[in-house]
């Protein structure tokens, strides 16, 4: 069994449920198999959005972020629902709790889809076995159907497990990249987002090969140090480990000044809130990133100096709710004593593409019009075995959509 695991090098599973909502929802009810099947969050209105659709309504053009009244055009049979998170919840937490009675190196990255290293753990066979038993396992015990790619490290893994599906396993070694990987249109390549990848076709960077094999000089003269990480990842390196407690990985952006002098000019104050806030919003567009905490930090003229937060139970990027946020904390908390600095933070972040399936679906429809963040809501898809979300069934309510999923939540399967 030992010849199947490299001696030096790793065994990383990308395993990526498909078409999610769609297939839980076949799964607790299984009359909805083999129909076209979409989750919006307002099913009764025809400016609702599609969140995520069966594969039988995509093969009629139904697609996620479109409007409802376009999707039933398409598709006039077509069946809505609204999102049940509880039952999601309880979908994804048996499913991580198989990946991690195979290896306890599961790293979570959403609701539908993990890292695991399979390194070592011959006793359950070769991968290619393991990916097979992985993947019928959780189609007989929860009637879901994933993808799996197998891959030295992680992004040839997440590349991988998106070449086949449903119910794919594709194996994507190093060797392989110049025939399987650098072909694809660049726009393809996982991390590369609609305005990196017009900005790399303005150089004739084309495909995943072209940036591959391209100047790395002006990839970084360009990008900064992400062209070189982009140019690194098309080559097949990625040295990234999983780690079973990144969900736990909290980032900030942040912006803090100095006054002039010591001040208890309210005027003078909110100028400065105005231009912190303006600055966070602008390095969180630059990152690309949404985050669901607000801190503000006031020092006053005798250095003593405070911070107080509050959690958000939706996720900000704009300027108007940083202000809002931070106007209220620091209304709430100044002691109207001199103040020599300011900070206004937004914690709890990370990139769009990361958080797009947390979002609340309010916020959901209203952004899906402006920037494609939400293409990623996208997963699991049919069957029927055993039902684990029967037990569901009598508390199951009407619920008002609101945000889905935390990161906390992502590790429930250990508890």
């Amino acid at each position: 069994m030992s010849q199947w695991y490299p001696k030096k090098g790793r065994v990383i599973f990308h395993v990526d449920m498909n078409s999610f909502y769609a297939s839980v929802e076949m799964a607790y009810d299984p009359k909805l198999k083999g129909k076209p099947l979409a989750i919006a969050g307002n099913p009764e209105e025809r400016k609702g959005i599609v969140v995520t659709s069966s594969y039988e309504a995509r093969a009629k053009g139904v697609k996620t972020t479109m409007q409802l009244w376009e999707a039933r055009k398409l598709c006039p049979e077509l069946i809505v629902l609204r999102p049940n998170f509880d039952r999601y919840r309880t979908a994804s937490k048996e499913m991580f709790q198989m990946l991690a009675d195979i290896t306890p190196y599961v790293q979570p990255v959403s609701i539908d889809e993990g890292y695991m290293d399979v390194t070592g753990t011959e006793k359950h066979g070769s991968p290619i076995e393991i990916a097979q038993n992985l993947q019928q396992k959780i189609s007989d015990e929860l009637d879901l159907p994933c993808s799996i790619g197998i891959a030295p490290n992680k992004f040839l893994a997440k590349m991988a497990s998106d070449m086949k599906k449903p119910m794919g396993i594709t194996i994507l070694r190093k060797r392989d990249i110049s025939e399987k990987l650098w072909p694809l249109k660049i726009e393809e390549m996982y991390g590369v987002g609609n305005k990196t990848a017009e900005k790399l076709r303005s150089i004739d960077v084309n495909t995943i090969g072209d940036l591959a094999n391209g100047d790395a000089y002006q990839l970084k003269q360009i990008f900064g140090i992400n062209g070189e990480r982009l140019q690194n990842r098309a080559n097949g390196v990625d040295m990234r480990p999983v780690d079973p407690d990144a969900v736990h990985e909290f980032k900030s952006i942040g912006s803090s000044q100095t006054l002039a002098e010591d001040t208890t000019d309210e005027a003078e104050i909110r100028k400065l809130i105005h231009q912190l806030a303006e600055n966070v919003e602008r390095r969180m567009k630059r990152k690309q990133a949404v985050g669901q905490s607000v801190q503000i930090m006031i020092r006053y003229h005798d250095r003593k100096t405070i911070t107080r937060s509050r959690k958000l139970s939706h996720f900000i990027e704009q300027k108007a709710d940083i202000l809002y946020f931070a106007n209220e904390l620091f209304r709430k908390h100044w002691n109207l004593e001199p103040i020599r600095l300011l900070g206004i933070t937004v914690q709890d972040v990370d990139k769009k593409r990361n958080m797009a399936k947390q979002l609340d679906l309010f916020t959901y429809e209203k952004e899906a019009g402006k920037e494609k963040l939400y293409e990623a809501i996208d997963e699991l898809s049919q069957k029927y075995g055993k039902n684990p979300f029967k037990q569901l069934r009598n508390d199951d309510r009407e619920e008002q959509p609101r945000t889905s999923f935390q990161k906390d939540f992502l590790d429930d399967f250990k508890k």
